[in-house]
């Protein structure tokens, strides 16, 4: 029994989003000390098998952290040190916002799920801009996932997503578009091919780049098909597949499954890994795979069927601190099974 099994039923015995607030704190607290160290040495995988090479940045492992664990940038560093290979912070709006009334984010205990209606609460894009710009990074990519603020009016989306985009600009290493949040009202509806557009073409005029998009589940096939001819028209770095759902599998047995908001964890992980295959057979840019990883199964899944990358958060709250570790080191041993000399070998071998 590890540390986290000892720790996790006190962490569970309080609200989920309190919870969060001191496994952050922690983080926070180790980051830049001697104990970051200690941490690199014990949980960080290096490996050159786990390499990978994706819109113009180089990844020491594919396992990264989703956007929502650090909404406003502050503890990239100690997640790194976990042994993730990149992590995206935000999502990051123009305006500093409280997001949705508490309680928020809930626990689906037996299904090894979250559902959340946080609704992008974070600083602000100056307040996260000005920490980027002044605090040192880690030595993994950092990925800025930027929403739109709640008050605007979505005919002013394009211009709210272009000045958070200004004001992170210089600290990130690849930049994602959220329209796919379910917390947001109306956010679903920029998903359609004249509103992408033009949030899109506005950020790659500027000079947006590497410029990702992130996708929903719920997105009707035809509408993914949209989604992704603006992704080639406007010659974009990649695509995220996918966001949190708002569908109730029948499978859920937690009480909290009426909970509002978006689905996340282990009942969308078949759900994420079909669309992830769907995206990568109708593009030819990377795919970031998420969805219900908790282990380097799942993770493997993924990247056979099209993700170059994956990313977690759930999977990171009920499995604990030394989940990337593990997967990366059950990645090489799936990657020698299988006869791949590399994780890019493996990408798309089952489509």
């Amino acid at each position: 029994m590890g540390a986290y099994d000892l720790l996790k039923p006190a962490l569970f015995g309080l609200p989920a989003e309190t919870a969060h607030g001191m496994t952050h704190r922690l983080l926070r607290t180790a980051q830049g000390t001697p104990v970051e160290s200690a941490l690199r040495g014990r949980y960080v995988v290096d490996d050159p098998r786990l390499r990978v090479e994706a819109f113009g940045n180089a990844f020491p492992n594919p396992v990264g952290v989703a956007a929502g664990f650090d909404k406003n940038a502050e503890v990239p560093r100690a997640l790194a040190a976990l042994g993730f290979g990149h992590v995206e912070v935000g999502g990051v709006t123009a305006e500093r916002q409280p997001g949705n009334p508490r309680p928020r984010l809930f626990r689906l205990r037996e299904d090894e799920a979250l559902i959340n209606r946080m609704g992008f609460n974070n600083e602000g894009a100056d307040a996260v801009g000005d920490r980027l710009d002044r605090e040192p990074l880690p030595d993994v990519p950092v990925g800025i996932n930027i929403g739109k603020s709640k008050s605007t009016p979505l005919a002013d989306a394009p211009d709210d997503y272009l000045y958070t985009y200004e004001r992170v600009a210089d600290a990130g290493d690849y930049f994602v578009v959220n329209v796919s949040s379910p917390n947001t009202p109306g956010l679903r509806e920029l998903q359609n091919r004249d509103a992408l557009e033009e949030i899109l073409g506005g950020l790659d005029d500027a000079g947006a780049s590497p410029l990702l998009v992130k996708l929903s589940p719920d997105l009707p096939e035809p509408a993914v098909e949209d989604a992704l001819g603006v992704v080639d028209d406007l010659d974009l770095d990649g695509v995220i597949a996918t966001n949190t759902t708002t569908s109730r599998p029948e499978s859920l047995r937690s009480h909290n499954r009426a909970e509002r908001g978006g689905l996340s964890g282990k009942p969308i992980e078949d759900l994420a890994t079909d669309r992830i295959r769907f995206v990568a057979e109708r593009t030819d840019v990377p795919v970031i795979g998420v969805g219900g990883i908790s282990d380097a199964a799942g993770a493997y899944e993924k990247i056979r069927a099209g993700a170059s990358l994956v990313q977690l958060y759930t999977g990171l709250v009920y499995e604990g601190p030394s989940l990337a570790r593990e997967i990366n080191e059950g990645l090489l041993e799936l990657l020698d099974r299988d006869g791949f000399d590399s994780v890019d070998d493996a990408v798309g071998a089952d489509l």
